[in-house]
């Protein structure tokens, strides 16, 4: 299941009754708040069973890097079946381009050879059976079967030398459409495979802190379950209120910062969301003084570099400036 965030509540429990002026004696007004982390859940959309886990809580990470590999044997194998059925698709597209074959076509220019020849032994003795006749030497029968064979021998000829022009034809056009098509849907089958592949591999979508890690290694992870969660540098933020009298003065991209314990020197801040719609303070904070008056959610972002000195949950003392 998707882990729960952070709980807030109690974090705003703990904003004192300064929230509505200034904590303390001194005279730069600060607001107390809190610290949130926008955590980036890295999930698959394909179960399998967690075979590695690269990561560990606490480690910084590069965008890209990898975070786990789910098993993919039944994956792997849908990749490799459709990576063959594409180049069978490929190889029927190809073949029908190039006609024939070279030795197909060999055959052929020898049978049209000796039909050549056999039409020129008939040609020749069609002349002299002319000649005969009229000598006298041969009869009206024999001279029409050597006219008979002479035009038999031509006419295969002609038949074997367009047999060369069909061979050196591509497929039909109806035939190459379909075999296009035919290799596009195998290109696409591909693709999918190779990205569903690609799912049972998580990697870090940007950099940043891995925050924590939801299953141990030999596990089985269901379908959009998230194994990683990632808290990248800019999902930083901070949350404190301030009374009307404040809100009503301030403005997207202002500056201001934030102290905390063990965080060393102020972290400059910009403000990036007011919130329109007033709140009442916590009930721990409940005073005569203060009970009827209301507070408004300011939001502020520090610099990526120095986002790691702040940590989610951790209270902080917001000043203005």
């Amino acid at each position: 299941m998707r882990p729960v965030p952070l709980v807030r509540r109690g974090l705003a429990a703990l904003l004192c009754a300064a929230a509505l002026g200034s904590c303390g004696g001194g005279d730069t007004p600060y607001y107390q708040g809190y610290v949130e982390g926008e955590f980036v859940y890295v999930a698959s959309p394909v179960a399998g069973r967690l075979e590695t886990l690269a990561v560990r809580r606490g480690q910084q990470v590069a965008a890209r890097a990898p975070l786990y590999a789910l098993e993919a044997v039944s994956e792997t194998a849908a990749r490799d079946q459709a990576r063959a059925q594409r180049d069978a698709a490929q190889a029927r597209l190809d073949d029908s381009a190039t006609g024939k074959r070279p030795e197909e076509v060999d055959v052929n220019r020898a049978r049209l050879a000796q039909a050549e020849a056999a039409a020129q032994r008939s040609a020749a003795q069609l002349v002299r059976d002319e000649a005969q006749l009229r000598a006298g030497g041969v009869s009206r029968g024999q001279l029409d079967d050597s006219r008979a064979q002479a035009r038999a021998d031509a006419a295969r000829v002609r038949e074997l030398r367009a047999q060369l022009l069909v061979d050196a034809l591509p497929g039909r056009s109806a035939l190459r459409r379909a075999e296009t098509a035919e290799t596009q849907a195998a290109d696409a089958a591909l693709a999918q495979a190779e990205w569903t592949l690609a799912q049972t591999r998580g990697v870090a979508p940007a950099a940043g802190l891995v925050f924590d890690t939801l299953y141990r290694q030999g596990e089985w992870v269901a379908a959009g379950s998230p194994v990683v969660s990632l808290l990248p540098p800019g999902n930083v933020k901070v949350r404190f209120f301030v009374p009307a009298a404040v809100a009503g003065g301030l403005r997207a991209g202002q500056r201001a910062s934030v102290r905390c314990e063990g965080c060393g020197e102020p972290v400059p801040v910009r403000i990036d969301y007011v919130s329109t719609q007033a709140e009442y303070t916590p009930p721990v904070i409940y005073s005569r003084e203060t009970r009827d008056k209301l507070v408004y959610l300011v939001e502020a972002r520090p610099d990526p570099a120095d986002a790691a000195r702040l940590h989610p949950g951790q209270p902080v003392e917001a000043t203005l400036q």
